[in-house]
């Protein structure tokens, strides 16, 4: 994939600056005739700060909650079910409204983003999945824990892409950086999340294991103040 990928790349340097030089011959000469920059300045210039490693840090907590539910709802969806008494097709229906939800969440997400921000959608999402998990969890039932799985999905629909949207557009960064951070941090979420609920299913039970959403969607609420809003930017 990678070697028919490679056809397609964007040409030209990554480096914003060179890439205002081509846009502007004049600043090409004016950078030519400057003295040469030493490699100590360029890392510095480049370094990360305290700030943009915070940044990082919450970023990655976010998309790691993203993770976090995906993985609720895919793997540990069927086995709630089937704990309520489901049959087999019942029990899989919490994968199909949950990965249902999430896609029309994906599809409209833009739309949505566009309209209230990133950061107000990304709270909304979190209050979504926190009320309809905790309210399956509470009074367990097939109906409840299917809108539960539902409320899920589309709560947590644009989060993960929000996070590194954010993470792509920190300044003092070299393209390309926060984003691939937040994608590590993101697999580790989604390496990290079945051993918790399945640790905390094995001591307790599995609808404790499942709370982990909840304290998800909490997060989210807390943290939904760092994402980058489109709203506000395009303004």
């Amino acid at each position: 994939m990678a070697v028919v990928a490679h056809r397609f790349l964007l040409p030209g340097p990554e480096d914003a600056e060179r890439s205002a030089e081509a846009r502007d011959p004049a600043a090409a000469d004016d950078h030519a005739a400057a003295p040469p920059t030493l490699p100590a300045q360029r890392a510095g210039r480049r370094s990360f700060t305290g700030p943009a490693v915070r940044m990082l840090a919450a970023l990655g907590v976010l998309a790691a909650c993203g993770a976090l539910v995906e993985d609720a709802g895919a793997s540990w969806g069927a086995l709630f079910l089937t704990g309520l008494h489901a049959d087999a097709a019942t029990a899989g229906l919490a994968v199909v409204v949950f990965q249902t939800a999430m896609t029309i969440g994906r599809l409209s997400g833009d739309r949505v983003v566009d309209r209230f921000g990133q950061r107000a959608v990304a709270r909304a999402g979190g209050v979504l999945a926190a009320a309809g998990m905790g309210a399956a969890l509470a009074v367990p039932s097939i109906p409840a824990a299917l809108a539960g799985f539902t409320l899920a999905g589309l709560g947590f629909a644009t989060l993960v892409p929000a996070a590194m949207h954010t993470a792509d557009e920190l300044p003092g960064l070299p393209p390309g950086t926060g984003l691939t951070i937040v994608s590590w941090l993101l697999r580790g979420g989604f390496l990290l999340s079945p051993l918790l609920v399945g640790a905390v299913a094995d001591l307790l039970s599995l609808r404790a294991g499942l709370l982990s959403v909840v304290l998800a969607g909490l997060v989210t609420i807390v943290l939904a103040r760092v994402l980058t809003d489109r709203t506000h930017a395009s303004a």
